[in-house]
């Protein structure tokens, strides 16, 4: 039996991909202008960065992958993080139990 998937998943889904396989121009562009987080910016004009610690490591520090250039990296990144994400979205409605039509 194949499930009744909402008319907008495509679309969607799409999209996603189209985002996912431009994170490496996202990142190289960002690179270029010379972008940092605004978050870090407050602590390095506050001087809070001087006395910071790290209370623990990411999964995917600063969007890259450990031991990757910085594209492949940041693609791998990009699907992992997106991948994780659409389960977690999957789960959460599943639980639910209604799509968004009010389907159930």
């Amino acid at each position: 039996m194949v499930p009744d998937y909402p008319d907008w998943l495509p679309r969607a889904l799409a999209a996603l991909l189209v985002l996912t396989l431009l994170a490496p121009v996202f990142g190289w562009a960002a690179g270029q202008v010379g972008y940092a987080e605004p978050l870090e910016n407050a602590a390095e004009a506050t001087g809070a960065t001087e006395h910071a610690t790290a209370v623990g490591t990411a999964l995917f520090p600063d969007y890259g992958v450990p031991g990757l250039g910085g594209a492949t990296g940041t693609f791998v990144s990009a699907v992992v993080g997106t991948a994780l994400t659409l389960l977690l979205g999957a789960a959460i409605g599943r639980v639910l139990g209604t799509d968004v039509d009010g389907r159930q």
